[in-house]
């Protein structure tokens, strides 16, 4: 079957051309679909509905022609849609976490869209509905809940939502005697907020106009807005800022970070009118993270050449660098992820070989132990606990073939005691699937690990179509995981497959910089090189092979679909940043400065402006014969913003050789993460899946 026979018959919308130049470093480069930014995207973002009728008509003719060739598909979305939602428990909950008198969760209703936070007393006994994500939503075509935080006195709760996707969340204090919201109300902030000691009040950032969170207050409860009392001001629109605490209630922490540096600030939990003390100034490359430990903070830390990172302790009351002192050594090849005090243990999720661990080390002696795991491939998480003072963590796991486990693990005993296991209604049976971890070696020699699963009736001769997954960007780790929604491509014969390329920290830290700025087509030869050593060893071939990736995966999409076109069958591109150079050289966006650390800055830089050119989608569009290309966007999101796959489209369409369609679906109510709803965002990935399932010639119910 030709591409062409794949597709009705339908004229693709042609975006006018208005050409508009800009010059740097003596480049001059001419962008014929500009006009597709609205000039007024700030508003955008905050009310869809003053985007201008040219461009609004565009995006809908988009969603039209899309509708049009995946007509034929409908009923295939229906039942995918009904074989995902099947293999959810309707009705789940979380297992609460013990906090003094109480232990707090999360819980779904049957047929709800939204979660429900819930408490119960300590050892069990009747819920108490704190808050419920789906009456909140009610009315609203976008609804998401933000950061839920109880009060240390268990009588209030911090809460915040999005309602237009653009994330800017609203702050409000509920109390939970009378279940109502006080008249405290605070918008435009970063989605969450800490309680101060007495929990007379609480800290907030603020997101200013460009979407960046640049300022922290202090609100104390029932005072007017306008009063509340700035913290913190970051000048450096560079940077990132947020602010936390400590489960003790002793520190409130204003964390600022870009992709490369941080720095913190500490002010006591029980003096809101405290200047933050800053613990060490920033330094590019030096990264810290603080984490509680009574009369200390211990520092994961690269200080000093630690590459893969180190563990420092210093005392709680000045935590400045030269007091810092050293707790666990850097070990090249080990890299430490993320670690949580206790009063006797200090605890850190690292990773080894390519695969994470649990070290649990007891604070006095210094003696450590592994939480061990016997499968191939696995996911952990750090759940940590809403205590300090206990003996008792949380964590997570899970693999390709096994469901999500929660266990709690008794760090002087040894013990771990299983909590739960995830569900699934429909039935899964682990014997059916087989999951693999292969090393695919790249263009240099490197070899890339890569995680799949495939039904164990699937024949492995080349035959098999495959959905080949990546990202690789920012140090992001895409776990082994358990995914309930790729069991049904892998029940159709698909072999579902990760790709664990350079960009990530997959292999350490060192994976993560060789994917990065100048190295960064080392991610995007990574992944053609995964594609054909998965058709050299005969679990596909080139033509079945359908790639995806959203975000920074997004722009891997259009690279390799650049780089490598005949290693694909299709290619599904989720919120893709397409248009890198263009993006990087407008400080105005919302994560342009923080972002330069990633990919370079091309206004200072004529060699990081030369870098990018070199791979930046938009740019790099040809006379190539594409495979087919589905984009996926929307209109409100801050950190891609619509007008890169909106542009992208047309420029593809525009230069294109050869027959296959470029579908580009935006929706008009969501931004970055989709459709709100946990129900409406598989909507989007059954369409993503017929999608894959139609270029395939496996369009089958």
């Amino acid at each position: 079957m030709t591409r062409k026979a794949i597709f009705p018959p339908a004229e693709a919308p042609q975006a006018k051309k208005q050409p508009r130049s800009d010059t740097h470093h003596g480049i001059t480069r001419t962008d014929d679909y500009a006009w597709l930014r609205a000039d007024n995207w700030q508003e955008v973002f905050k009310d869809p509905s003053v985007l201008a009728p040219e461009i609004r008509t565009h995006l809908e003719s988009e969603n039209t022609y899309q509708s049009t060739l995946m007509a034929d598909t409908v009923e295939l979305q229906k039942v995918l849609f009904a074989e995902m939602k099947g293999r959810i428990k309707e009705d789940d909950s979380s297992v609460p976490m013990k906090d003094g008198p109480f232990a707090y969760g999360s819980s779904f209703k049957l047929g709800g869209e939204q979660p429900r936070y819930f408490r119960m007393p300590r050892d069990g006994g009747e819920q108490q509905i704190l808050l419920d994500g789906d009456l909140e939503a009610e009315g609203k075509a976008y609804f998401r809940l933000g950061g839920v935080d109880h009060s240390s006195d268990h009588e209030k709760l911090l809460w915040s939502f999005d309602d237009k996707g653009s994330e800017f969340h609203t702050l409000l204090v509920r109390d939970i005697a009378t279940g109502k919201d006080l008249a405290d109300r605070i918008a435009d902030t970063g989605g969450g907020g800490v309680w101060s000691k007495d929990n007379s009040g609480f800290f907030y950032t603020r997101l200013d106009a460009n979407h960046r969170p640049s300022k922290t207050f202090y609100h104390a409860i029932g005072s007017d807005e306008q009063e509340d009392r700035l913290v913190y001001e970051e000048q450096d629109p560079g940077f990132f800022m947020n602010v936390g605490g400590t489960r003790s209630n002793e520190w409130i922490m204003i964390g600022i970070n870009d992709h490369e540096t941080s720095e913190y600030r500490l002010l006591p939990a029980n003096d809101p009118t405290a200047e933050p003390k800053l613990v060490a100034a920033r330094e590019i490359g030096l990264q810290y993270d603080l984490e509680e430990g009574g009369d200390v903070f211990f520092i994961l830390t690269n200080a000093d050449g630690a590459k893969d990172f180190k563990i420092m302790a210093a005392p709680a009351h000045d935590p400045v660098r030269t007091n810092w002192k050293e707790v666990v050594p850097h070990e090249p090849g080990r890299l430490i992820l993320s670690v949580v005090g206790f009063k006797d243990y200090l605890v850190r999720l690292e990773r080894k070989d390519g695969l994470p661990r649990i070290v649990v080390r007891e604070r006095a002696s210094g003696e450590e132990h592994l939480i061990s795991f016997a499968e191939e491939a696995f996911s952990l998480g750090l759940s940590g606990s809403y205590e300090y003072d206990t003996d008792v963590m949380r964590f997570s796991y899970s693999s390709m073939t096994t469901p999500a486990q929660v266990f709690d693990y008794d760090m002087r005993t040894r013990q771990r005691t299983l909590l739960k296991t995830q569900e699934v209604p429909s039935g899964h049976d682990a014997s059916h699937y087989v999951t693999r971890r292969l090393m695919a070696p790249s263009h240099d020699g490197e070899l890339v690990p890569v995680s799949l699963i495939h039904h164990r009736d699937t024949a492995i001769d080349g035959s098999a179509p495959c959905l080949l997954y990546g990202y690789g960007s920012y140090g992001i780790t895409i776990p082994a995981s358990f995914n309930t929604n790729c069991l049904s491509l892998v029940d159709r014969g698909f072999v579902y497959a990760i790709a664990h390329i350079r960009g990530g920290k997959d292999k350490g830290y060192a994976w993560y910089e060789d994917g990065k700025r100048a190295n960064k087509k080392n991610t995007f030869k990574d992944f053609i090189a995964v594609a054909r050593h998965l058709t050299a060893e005969r679990y596909t071939s080139h033509d079945r092979i359908v790639a995806q990736g959203g975000s920074a995966g997004g722009m891997l999409m259009g690279a390799i679909a650049n780089m490598a076109p005949e290693a694909f069958g299709g290619i599904i591109a989720e919120v893709p940043f397409v248009d890198v150079l263009t993006t990087m050289l407008d400080e105005t966006l919302p994560l342009t400065p923080p972002e330069w650390p990633e990919w370079g800055n091309p206004i200072a830089s004529e060699a990081d402006y030369k870098t990018i050119a070199a791979y930046s989608p938009y740019d790099k569009v040809g006379n190539l014969d594409y495979p087919p290309i589905l984009a996926v966007a929307g209109l409100t999101d801050p950190r891609v913003t619509y007008w890169e796959p909106a542009k992208w489209a047309a420029k593809l369409r525009e230069l294109k050789s050869g027959d296959s369609p470029v579908l580009f679906k935006i929706n008009m109510d969501s931004g970055h993460a989709g459709a709100s709803g946990r129900f409406s965002r598989l909507e989007e990935v059954a369409l993503n899946y017929a999608f894959a399932l139609k270029v395939t010639g496996k369009q089958i119910a």
